[in-house]
């Protein structure tokens, strides 16, 4: 016997939410997710009428559900935002290049302004020729730094007020994990925030308008929307730390499928011990870029790139910024123990 909507109760209900557990038509599943993703952007104040918004987009499931729902609700609720996509080109033969031609149908689909940024051009170096130095141990670490300030530049050439990305319920819920695993105060303070002010010049203030949506109810929409989006994993990934958090959290979610709100609200309500030593952001001597060294991690690492040694940006190499600042010769031994790290 067929199961009606538990919202509407006329129509047949195609799916149970996992969020919920309520089964839902189409229609009624669509409005709610919708729905749910203003009552976010509401609460949070994320946005004011009259700005300029950029979304991150990759062509995945997440970024293309962020801009067709963003559009929708933008012209549904009268938020008065101009919006723009952005898009880094990482340089990855196979995978990026294919991705970025669904971000090009979405800027036809969605009549939405682009801006594609790409590693080369602002690095001089692409993740094909990073992986051949580094190999895939650490690849996501050069990747996820780079990929970071490429979005702000993005959005600076677009004079965008904000960033908004398509990190939803799930990536929240495996970052706090993350930095839980890795014991890092300092990121799992500030790792499930919504929003992050402006954090000095050349940085955008970004947010999460996703942040409470399951992976599992984005998949769904963008099934059941028939939206038009790129579902290969990244070939330089099957090694990163992040994977391991994931399948951590599946395994708790299908016990508990309230695990992923639960991980949230444990990181939103975390507090650090008075006394505590905290970084103390700064800027970076070279590029002018938010960091708590003399150097951002992205000069440090694309120095390493440069000189052969891209171990260089791997743990903790602090005390040769000045070295690196003032372009002088690392010793012998300084390079032998840069090699010796272990990738």
């Amino acid at each position: 016997m067929p199961v009606l909507c538990s919202s509407c109760s006329e129509k047949r209900a195609v799916l149970k939410r996992p969020k919920t557990g309520h089964s839902l038509c189409k229609a009624c599943f669509f409005w709610a997710f919708e729905e749910e993703v203003h009552q976010t952007i509401v609460a949070a104040k994320l946005f004011r009428s009259g700005e300029t918004v950029g979304i991150a987009a990759s062509g995945g499931k997440d970024s293309t559900v962020l801009a067709h729902v963003m559009k929708l609700l933008n012209e549904r609720h009268g938020y008065g935002l101009e919006l723009m996509l952005i898009s880094v080109d990482e340089g990855i033969t196979g995978y990026r290049d294919d991705s970025l031609e669904t971000v090009k149908r979405n800027q036809q689909q969605y009549e939405l302004p682009l801006k594609i940024v790409s590693y080369e051009e602002l690095y001089g170096w692409t993740m094909d020729a990073i992986v051949k130095q580094v190999g895939l141990k650490n690849n996501c670490t050069f990747c996820g730094v780079f990929r970071r300030q490429a979005l702000d530049r993005g959005a600076i050439m677009l004079k965008v007020d904000k960033i908004c990305t398509g990190h939803n319920a799930d990536d929240v819920a495996e970052t706090v994990l993350m930095n839980i695993l890795r014991g890092d105060i300092a990121r799992l303070r500030r790792c499930t925030a919504i929003s992050t002010a402006s954090e000095g010049d050349g940085v955008v203030p970004r947010c999460k308008p996703l942040k409470y949506a399951y992976e599992k109810e984005i998949v769904l929409y963008a099934y059941f929307k028939k939206l038009d989006y790129f579902s290969t994993e990244c070939i330089y990934s099957p090694n990163a730390y992040r994977g391991y958090a994931r399948t951590f959290l599946k395994d708790l979610e299908s016990i508990r499928p309230s695990s992923i709100m639960d991980i949230i609200h444990s990181g939103e309500n975390l507090s650090v011990r008075e006394g505590v030593k905290m970084p103390v952001q700064g800027t970076c001597s070279r590029c002018g870029y938010i960091s708590s060294q003399a150097l951002c991690k992205s000069c440090v690492l694309l120095e390493g790139l440069n000189r052969g040694l891209p171990k260089l940006g791997i743990g903790k190499h602090h005390r040769l910024h000045g070295k690196i600042l003032s372009q002088q010769p690392l010793t012998e031994h300084e390079q032998r123990k840069l090699k010796s790290v272990d990738f």
